[in-house]
């Protein structure tokens, strides 16, 4: 079943790494160059004053502890009790910074990533459900938090205090040094072995995340369907599915990520265990103090923390860059619509509409529209009418440029669109969709829409003018009721009143609508077709027509079928020729002229 396997397919996992991917992603760091320098002086002021720690210790055992030195001991630990506030309150003002760094950074990644998605054409939407485009704009985001804000400097001080331990192991024994190196090859060679099968693990359960997250964005959207059709066991049975596969995916990931940590653990382990042994030898020996051999042991524990924190970095890169894959798989998306370099801004417009011997193919060597040539006048009202998958939504979509022609021209006001900003272009087209859709919020907000500067009183006009102002004034708020998403609240015939205000409030000089083919009362219907006349007034217009009325009051109608304009005409010049349009007439509103 074509809906059910689309939400089982994956992408393809990406090579280990991506060395350019990863040096993008840095670059959200630029603007925040002076806070990561101040985080990380303060990152290591702390390390510093901690690695203090353990030699605070030897002094103590060897110069104080041993000879009583009460005065000593007292010094020393207040020594040990001013790094340790230290320590705390700059740790504080380091992640009050980081925290803060890592919201704004995340906020401009979102931010870009939203406003791409913007500028995408049809074809990406087309081919993506919105569940997982919706990933990708939440939860991959978040995912590169921790890595490009404490991640990075987290890695940096582990290595700085690696080195810095090293050198202070080697300058207290360095016997004792070489022997704590010993596992170290093994420990590597593990860290190396894993990094690969870790991070394909970790892409698969983003892939099985965002599957899910595609159907319960559909599942949700379509619940009313659902239930009217009693499928709910269907579609729990996907569920089940697709969270087995979320849960099996996460349990392998946390079973590779998690067996690096015991091997580490025994590691630390036999290497203090080595070092103990030989350290002990040493002190009996006269070779080296017991504070040194305790400091030592102390120093080797804090070997292993940067060893394991830099390893488990490693992890969460790989994790990291797995989404940032996926996000940067959407910015590279080139918009197959898009202003040229060169396009000019289009004047206002007086409505000429001409399509010039247009192609058009959705994929190749399928096409949809063949030759379609024809000329509108400005203020001349079209009507579309023709089967299913005729080609009449195409038409639409190409005038307002959501697709471009694969051949010929199509003009307005003899502006090719291809040569115009989409901007100058489509802010001068009014559209109002099949679907109407309306966005959360008041019907006040959703008829500003169409022009977000109007007045309250410009927006009122708008819906006096569409017959829309009598039906908003009956509900307790007026214009400022709340419509919910999608304005589930209002009826069909509601809903399609308040796009017809919003389209006019634009006052576009070419308007575009695919008429609604839902049943409405005949109250309704009278309403709406009032507020269509109205819209309609002064204006180009091209109408995919279901309405009877619609059909006979337009200017000219054009019937579409197998992708090319078989007959052009009015109501009657065309009912007179006895071709396709009499024949659908006929077979379409027969039954309304006998009622």
């Amino acid at each position: 079943m074509a809906r059910v396997n689309r939400f089982f397919d994956d992408e393809p996992l990406r090579r280990p790494f991506n060395k350019d991917q990863f040096i993008r992603l840095l670059g959200y760091l630029g603007p925040f160059r002076k806070h990561l320098l101040a985080a990380f002086m303060l990152m290591l002021v702390a390390t510093l004053f901690g690695l203090a720690g353990p030699y605070i210790i030897k002094l103590a055992i060897d110069n104080y502890i041993a000879a009583g030195d009460i005065k000593g001991m007292i010094y020393l630990t207040l020594v040990f009790a001013a790094l340790t506030v230290a320590i705390y309150f700059i740790n504080r003002k380091r992640v009050t910074m980081m925290t803060g760094m890592g919201q704004r950074m995340l906020y401009n990644m979102r931010m870009d990533l939203f406003q791409h998605i913007e500028g995408l054409s049809f074809t990406f939407f087309d081919s993506r459900p919105a569940g997982k485009i919706m990933m990708r704009l939440v939860n991959d985001v978040n995912s590169l938090n921790d890595l490009l804000t404490n991640g990075l400097i987290n890695v940096i001080n582990d290595f700085i205090m690696l080195i810095a331990i090293i050198v202070i192991m080697f300058s207290m024994n360095v016997r004792l040094t070489l022997v704590s190196f010993l596992l170290l090859p093994a420990l590597v060679a593990i860290m190396f072995g894993l990094r690969s099968v870790i991070r394909e693990r970790w892409q698969i359960v983003r892939q099985k995340n965002s599957n899910m997250n595609a159907y319960l964005q559909e599942n949700i959207s379509g619940m009313r369907v659902t239930q009217a059709f009693v499928q709910e066991d269907v579609n729990e049975k996907i569920f089940l599915e697709l969270n087995g596969d979320i849960k099996t995916a996460h349990m392998n990931a946390i079973r590779v990520n998690n067996a690096f940590w015991p091997l580490l653990n025994i590691m630390g382990a036999v290497g203090n265990a080595l070092v103990f042994v030989v350290g002990v030898g040493m002190v009996t020996r006269g070779e080296v103090t017991v504070g040194t051999l305790v400091a030592f042991t102390s120093y080797i524990g804090r070997f292993w923390m940067p060893l394991s924190t830099m390893s488990n970095f490693y992890n969460q890169l790989l994790i990291a860059m797995a989404s940032a894959e996926r996000i940067f798989e959407i910015l590279d998306t080139e918009p197959e619509v898009a202003d040229k370099p060169d396009a000019i801004v289009l004047p206002p417009i007086k409505g000429h509409v001409e399509f010039d011997h247009v192609y058009f193919y959705y994929e190749p060597d399928k096409p949809v529209l063949r030759d379609v040539s024809f000329v509108v006048q400005p203020g001349e009202n079209i009507a579309l009418v023709g089967p299913t998958g005729a080609g009449k939504s195409t038409i639409i979509n190409l005038l307002a440029r959501f697709y471009d022609v694969t051949g010929g021209r199509v003009l307005i006001d003899g502006f090719d669109v291809r040569d115009v900003t989409l901007e100058s272009l489509r802010s001068q087209l009014g559209i109002v969709l099949q679907d109407t859709f309306l966005f959360s919020g008041t019907i006040m907000d959703n008829i500003r829409y169409g022009k977000l500067d109007a007045t309250d009183e410009e927006v009122i006009a708008a819906a006096k003018a569409v017959c829309a102002d009598d039906f908003i004034r009956e509900f307790k708020n007026g214009y400022f009721t709340e419509v919910k998403e999608r304005g589930s609240r209002l009826s069909v015939g509601q809903r399609q009143l308040i796009s017809f205000a919003r389209a006019l409030l634009a006052n576009p000089r070419i308007l575009i609508l695919d008429e609604a083919t839902s049943s409405i009362d005949t109250h309704t219907e009278r309403l709406v077709q009032m507020g269509l006349e109205r819209l309609l007034e002064g204006r180009t217009s091209f109408i995919i027509a279901h309405r009877l009325s619609t059909i006979r009051n337009a200017d000219r109608i054009m019937v579409v079928d197998e992708g090319q304009i078989k007959e052009s005409g009015t109501h009657e010049e065309l009912m007179a020729t006895g071709g396709i349009y009499r024949e659908l007439y006929t077979s379409q509103f027969k039954w309304l002229l006998a009622g």
